[in-house]
């Protein structure tokens, strides 16, 4: 009855599933809400690895905010600031933030490329972001292009109340998913042959899930390609921060900028950032649209009353951002924190055989568990992760959710937690690939010590055929009794 009510009260894109959270990447987060594992209250419980959050250099900012706490209007330094900060403000945000935004963009990316205060849009987080550029550069039914694996919330931020679809750029694991010209133009084609207008090409460089980047080449090689087919770029830059190893991080800006896509149409390239990832801070809700059209900064701004940042957090973070010094040694901070925690997991995983894809950024891996599939379907990669999920505990998001076309691949998040934490989680995956190990190989020997017996009826018979095969595969299964989750 009350379904049924919702439907009738309710917009038909309220009451729909366009918001995407029927999807496994969310539902491995519930698993992890009804039993959250704590190292001293809870250790059977579930390990929080769907999410990509940097809790690894968070003490740097507090330990900045301890030391300036005139970056407050709640307290005794700050207060006489709190009349203006707590008054109305415009929907272009505070100065000093705008000024600030921008000088760290250009900082967060080497002073390769300098950013227009005037052009920073304040929306609520990266969520915000997209789904204001969505508005601005599309209409219902229009499409945008986009590489496969991609960030399972995008089909929400880009789709849900804007009506855009998303149409994948198939990319492949023998060239380590890299994106191609030839993948490309498929899609492009492929989507005029269906009758969809392709209203442009969403990339997120650094790549979620892959955590690698974009190398120069093949963003000169986007940006010539939508200016030749006249649709936008949007480069969603969240992890530009969180680059912890070569090749560095390079900005669409700075391809540019610099001119390596002669010719490039500029109002066709936009970028939508936010100080979620690279500073753990999720909680401020900051996103940012930075775009190079004159009338989507314009359209940006007006919709700015939807997602305008407090102006408390504004002005904390304008003086934090405007410490050049203290962004410096925060960035290198955060980068070899990084580091550490990916070579460490990395090195964790390969102790029993299991390989990552190689990867430079980000708060995460893109674990190959191919070789564990009972067989190579997307019904039995999810078979496997239902097994990670609520038998070996770990919230790891499989590769469906990220739209991957190849079966067996996991984004696994390691940033998020602390050392001890990471090697409980560590030792339960080496623990269950050990056991599945150990039960291939009995199942192997016990086939190869047992012949093929194949019984089929005499003429005339009328009983039916019978096939006494074994299968190790059966043995595989990931209801087999042999997992467990301790």
């Amino acid at each position: 009855m009350a379904g049924s009510s919702a439907e009738q009260l309710l917009s038909r894109i309220a009451a729909g599933d366009g918001h995407g959270e029927n999807s496994s990447y969310f539902d491995g987060w519930k698993a992890y809400d009804m039993n959250p594992f704590d190292l001293r209250h809870n250790r059977d419980g579930v390990i929080q690895m769907g999410l990509a959050e940097n809790q690894l250099s968070l003490d740097l900012i507090e330990q900045w905010s301890v030391d300036h706490p005139e970056a407050s209007i709640c307290t005794a330094q700050g207060a006489p600031q709190f009349r203006r900060i707590a008054n109305f403000q415009d929907y272009h945000g505070l100065p000093e933030f705008r000024e600030a935004m921008a000088k760290f963009m250009g900082q967060v990316r080497g002073g390769k490329v300098t950013f227009d205060p005037d052009r920073v849009v304040m929306c609520g987080g990266a969520t915000g972001a997209q789904d204001t550029l969505a508005f601005c550069l599309a209409d219902p039914g229009d499409a945008y292009l986009v590489p496969t694996p991609y960030y399972p919330a995008f089909d929400r931020d880009c789709c849900w109340r804007s009506g855009v679809k998303l149409l994948p750029i198939e990319c492949h694991s023998s060239n380590n998913f890299t994106l191609t010209r030839e993948a490309l133009v498929s899609a492009y084609d492929g989507a005029r042959r269906q009758g969809v207008r392709v209203r442009g090409i969403l990339i997120t460089n650094p790549s979620n899930p892959l955590g690698t980047t974009m190398d120069r080449g093949t963003l000169a090689m986007l940006a010539a390609f939508a200016t030749e087919r006249r649709v936008h770029l949007i480069c969603d830059e969240i992890y530009a921060g969180s680059v912890f190893a070569k090749p560095g991080f390079v900005s669409i800006a700075e391809v540019i900028e610099r001119g390596d896509a002669p010719g490039c149409n500029r109002d066709l390239v936009h970028i939508a950032y936010s100080l979620s990832k690279d500073f753990g801070l999720p909680g401020f809700r900051v996103g940012i649209v930075y775009s190079y059209n004159d009338d989507v900064v314009a359209c940006a701004r007006k919709m700015s009353s939807f997602g305008l940042v407090s102006s408390q957090t504004q002005h904390f973070l304008a003086m934090m951002l405007a410490d050049a010094e203290f962004m410096a040694r925060f960035l290198a901070e955060s980068a070899r924190r990084l580091a550490a925690r990916h070579d460490r997991f990395v090195a964790g995983l390969r102790e029993v055989g299991i390989a990552c894809l190689p990867g430079n950024a980000g708060l995460f891996s893109w674990m190959d568990l191919r070789g564990m599939l009972r067989e190579k379907t997307h019904d039995a990669e999810l078979e496997l992760w239902r097994v990670i999920v609520h038998r070996v505990k770990l919230n790891v998001s499989p590769g469906t959710s990220f739209h991957c076309n190849e079966p067996g691949w996991f984004r696994v998040c390691y940033a998020n937690m602390d050392d001890d934490t990471m090697e409980v989680a560590l030792d339960r995956i080496r623990r269950f690939v050990r056991q599945h190990q150990h039960s291939k190989a009995k199942a192997e020997r016990w086939a190869a010590t047992r012949p093929l017996r194949l019984s089929l009826p005499r003429r005339g018979a009328t009983t039916a055929s019978h096939l006494a095969i074994s299968s190790p595969l059966a043995l595989l299964s990931p209801q087999s009794p042999m997992v467990h989750a301790s």
